[in-house]
């Protein structure tokens, strides 16, 4: 991470801040957070702030704690922690709040660079989980000049950043079926990785923690009370037994088993085995990612001790209780590429073949239902089935050529799957460059 810091500082001198994402203390041979002093040792005249892989955790060097205020005497948040420049879920606003704004260009140029990458996986349509007004501004430029490609379920994020895009509800569709704003995302605890997953008991590699508790029931109610008015769907991060309990709770409190409200639980990653059949009972949509359990297995492992496994990343045990499947990557913590997580999803395995027989391979599922959570399941999650997420009469014709048939290949070779063509609206938004298509096919 410092050199990466260092090579990025020198080919961009300046005053300006650094901002930077993707560091996972998992995978360096010293599982230790970084702090503000291994920054500073680097760079030390202007602000830096790298956030952790998932979102949940940042890095800021003395510059910028300078520059955002903040010194030792300043008080964690509720459902934050500060650590010697490392800031952990809601302490991370103290640094947030005062990095500059993108420019309306450079959204535009991020958004026209996010699409080349999910076209080239084969992804034709996504849901934004935390759109804020901004973002949501570039998407309809994207939508006025033609430039929008992928399909974009958008969620605002929080009710303040929903409230800005659509104060009275979801939007409708725009630019042919292309962008939506459905509703809200909310949150209700941290990651794992920087132990900021809301347990209901300790952790096991950290006595007397159990997380991060991002609001009180009586608040979190609150939160779902007045999305629930405006007729938002709501989807709400939930990773640990804790979190998730609450989501729950609240949801069938507010009437989620009526009407047709498709309330979401994005990553539903640990849930006490108890209150799983709650889920599908309610019609709550269990929103998981399969590449998390190749990712995480070791750290969960070590996080939750090897008696509290039941539940984790349990696929098709939350099948069993019929609830209704929507699997995604949750880039760009993970590649958004979709192959991996399907290997992932009927084999338990990881790109190198580990561990040995799949982890907890009772919860792998079938490659039909894999296939199905990650097309038919995440149109129905975010209220656009009949529109696109199957080759079917009367919905959009969006569809991917792949190089090798994915129903005849083991985990590991459809791991490995190429996207040569992207379809959207039967028209080819996308194609490998010929000497790789014409490599490919070759095989």
């Amino acid at each position: 991470m410092q050199q990466r810091l260092k090579d990025y500082a020198a080919a961009h001198p300046g005053d300006g801040w650094i901002i930077g994402r993707g560091w996972n203390q998992e995978l360096w041979p010293v599982k230790t957070f970084p702090y503000a002093a291994e920054l500073d040792s680097i760079v030390a005249n202007r602000p830096v702030v790298l956030e952790r892989v998932d979102g949940h955790a940042l890095v800021a060097n003395s510059a910028a704690l300078r520059a955002a205020g903040v010194t030792a005497a300043t008080p964690a948040p509720s459902g934050g922690q500060i650590d010697r420049g490392l800031f952990v879920d809601n302490a991370m606003d103290l640094i947030g709040a005062k990095i500059p704004d993108a420019t309306p260009a450079e959204r535009d140029q991020w958004l026209a660079a996010a699409q080349a990458m999910l076209l080239g996986y084969g992804i034709t349509a996504t849901a934004d989980m935390g759109t804020d007004p901004g973002s949501w501004a570039a998407m309809r430029r994207a939508g006025e000049a033609g430039m929008l490609k992928v399909r974009i379920i958008s969620y605002g994020s929080g009710l303040d950043g929903a409230k800005a895009i659509s104060p009275t509800g979801p939007t409708k569709w725009l630019y042919a079926e292309h962008l939506r704003m459905n509703g809200v995302k909310l949150y209700g605890d941290g990651a794992l990785g920087s132990r900021g997953a809301w347990l209901k008991a300790p952790y096991a590699d950290k006595a007397g923690s159990i997380g991060l508790r991002f609001h009180s029931d009586s608040e979190y109610d609150a939160l779902v009370a007045d999305a629930a008015a405006r007729h938002y769907q709501i989807a709400t991060h939930a990773i640990g037994d804790a979190a998730n309990a609450q989501v729950i709770n609240a949801y069938i409190k507010y009437g989620a088993a009526s009407g047709d409200k498709r309330w979401r639980i994005e990553h539903v990653q640990i849930v006490d085995p108890k209150d799983l059949p709650k889920i599908g009972a309610n019609n709550i949509i269990a929103s998981m990612q399969p590449t998390h359990q190749t990712s995480d297995r070791l750290m969960a492992e070590a996080r939750m001790g090897p008696n509290r496994l039941d539940g984790t990343y349990a696929w098709a045990s939350m099948l069993r209780t019929g609830a209704r499947l929507a699997f995604g990557s949750d880039f760009p913590v993970e590649s958004p590429n979709p192959f991996p997580g399907l290997a992932a999803a009927i084999s338990r395995l990881d790109m190198n073949g580990q561990p040995p027989g799949g982890w907890r391979p009772e919860e792998k599922v079938t490659f039909a239902q894999a296939l199905d959570a990650f097309t038919r399941g995440g149109a129905y999650a975010g209220f656009a089935e009949r529109k696109f997420g199957a080759l079917a009469p009367g919905e959009w014709a969006d569809f991917i050529i792949v190089d090798r048939d994915p129903t005849a290949i083991d985990a590991q070779a459809l791991a490995r799957t190429k996207v040569l063509e992207t379809w959207i609206a039967g028209q080819r938004v996308w194609a490998a460059p010929a000497k790789a298509a014409a490599g490919e096919r070759g095989k």
